[in-house]
């Protein structure tokens, strides 16, 4: 059970991990646009508010999930 767990638990961070690639990759992008002058400081600052609260979320909902997975290994 208890490698299980730490499995769950792996696999948890790559989850988390891959979140943070997707947030860093449309940060990138954001960045891209604001240098071609297609919006400006404000539209990326926002735009990078939402990013950030949607990996907050996300990263919530694994953890979440996480939690639950390893409460349903540990029952006997």
């Amino acid at each position: 059970r208890k490698e299980l767990v730490k499995q769950a638990r792996a696999d948890a961070e790559n989850a988390r991990v891959s979140i943070r690639n997707a947030r860093r990759d449309a940060n990138s992008m954001l960045k891209d646009l604001l240098k071609e002058k297609e919006i400006n400081e404000d539209e990326e600052r926002g735009g990078e508010d939402q990013i950030q609260k949607l990996t907050d979320k996300y990263i919530a909902e694994v953890d979440s999930q996480l939690k639950t997975k390893e409460h349903d290994l540990m029952e006997v």
